[in-house]
């Protein structure tokens, strides 16, 4: 990550610490969710367990889509992070599904959990993601650079959030292992696996789709095709506006191709023009356009005027 004029090295301790608290951690739960006997702990560790990988990966490709374009890979390398979104959304969804069975079993026969332990856990857990979330987030705001949004900044983003999940769980375990400690209500803690493990599935499904949209070139969401064709074909002097394509590399950096008919080709209206589409393009969050002119009077020789 330290590619951007060493801007970024602040972030880039706050990811590898967010990384090495929650690997550890989440060893501390299954050793912890295994002792007091409680299904949520473990979930919750699998959970925890993910997210360091998630945070680890992100942070190595992050290092792989700074590498320049090769000949190989003419738009360079940032479209490698969609291959780990993929494979993580999958191995938490089966993982989510394995826990909800295992969450419905424990209904029919709860075993006792030591609430106690559980107590601990849970003031350890929020704790842990409390420190790692302030520490991203006060990285974050140094990360910032002449106004440009880098990469890494929402893989930041995308970790804080996963890390605020992280303390709403905990807190969650810390309420039902009170009621646990004060009623002997055991099935509680399949409730919360139960309920871990569907919020887990639910965000998974989400992220495979989002990736899925990446992969299959849809528009961006930042990007409003048909206004931003009208908007393209109000600018003066440009008669209509076609095969307007707008797709993503890897949901952050956006490319744009289209075809502009103009009512003139001088030179001095051609480069307004041109710098009018460039600057529209610009505030739709568009990073990567291609713009072929033509003019209205000239003979149409294109296979797809």
């Amino acid at each position: 990550m330290g590619h951007h004029h060493g801007h970024s090295h602040s972030g880039d301790n706050g990811l590898s610490l967010a990384f090495w608290l929650n690997l550890l951690f989440s060893v501390i739960e299954v050793a912890g969710g295994v002792l007091t006997n409680s299904t949520a702990i473990v979930a919750d560790a699998f959970h925890d367990f993910m997210d360091a990988l998630a945070i680890g990966t992100a942070v190595l490709l992050e290092k792989l889509s700074g590498k320049k374009r090769t000949t190989g890979f003419s738009y360079g390398y940032r479209r490698f992070s969609l291959l780990s979104a993929i494979g993580m959304s999958l191995f938490l969804l089966i993982g989510a599904v394995v826990m909800c069975i295992s969450a419905i079993g424990s209904f029919f026969d709860p075993e006792p959990v030591n609430s106690t332990g559980m107590l601990g856990l849970a003031v350890l857990g929020i704790a842990v993601n409390g420190f790692a979330f302030l520490r991203i987030k006060n990285s974050g705001t140094h990360s910032h650079h002449h106004g440009h949004t880098h990469p890494e900044d929402h893989n930041s983003k995308a970790i804080m959030l996963h890390l605020l999940e992280d303390l709403l769980g905990w807190l969650a375990v810390l309420i039902g292992a009170g009621i646990m400690y004060f009623t002997g209500w055991y099935w509680i803690d399949g409730a919360l696996t139960l309920a871990i493990s569907v919020f887990i599935g639910f965000n998974a499904v989400k992220n495979l789709v989002g990736t899925m949209g990446i992969l299959l070139q849809a528009v961006p969401e930042q990007v409003n095709l048909a206004q931003l064709q009208h908007e393209l074909s109000e600018l003066e002097g440009v008669e209509n506006v076609h095969d307007v394509h707008v797709w993503t590399l890897d949901g952050s950096y956006h490319i744009a191709s289209l075809h502009a008919v103009l009512n003139s080709m001088e030179k001095s209206d051609e480069a307004k023009i041109l710098s009018a589409i460039n600057s529209l393009l610009e505030k739709n969050h568009i990073q990567h356009p291609t713009i072929q002119l033509e003019s209205a009077s000239a003979p149409c020789n294109l296979v797809d005027c």
